[in-house]
């Protein structure tokens, strides 16, 4: 059973930054891409950003590019966002997920394992 906790969501000014984390069990983190989504209160979850197995491909989402980054630390079955430049409309929940194969994904069928989400709020 893999689990995932994510951590360092907050409330933080427009233009501001945060650091979310995604930290993982298991000794299978490597060999699984990553991603993130978000859920904003009364919309559907959507896809953020995704990370392949050993980092070397990324993928985003139009509204984030240039100001997110997605990283990854397998010494530390780690998943990282950085978010810059925030906006109001980035508040949600945001979600880690473990994908079932190795290559950076947008869909979220293709993830099997969650996490429990930490929220992020961006005041204007």
């Amino acid at each position: 059973q893999v689990q995932l906790v994510e951590s360092g969501g907050g409330l933080v000014q427009a233009g501001g930054s945060l650091r979310l984390s995604c930290a993982a069990s298991g000794d299978t983190f490597s060999s699984y891409s990553m991603g993130w989504f978000r859920q904003a209160p009364g919309k559907e979850r959507e896809f953020v950003a995704a990370i392949s197995r050993s980092g070397g491909a990324t993928s985003y989402t139009d509204s984030v590019k240039g100001r997110f980054t997605v990283s990854r630390n397998n010494a530390k079955n780690t998943v990282y966002l950085e978010m810059n430049s925030l906006k109001p409309e980035d508040t949600a929940v945001y979600y880690c997920a473990r994908a079932r194969g190795t290559w950076p994904t947008s869909r979220s069928y293709d993830y099997d394992y969650w996490g429990q989400g930490t929220q992020v709020t961006v005041s204007s």
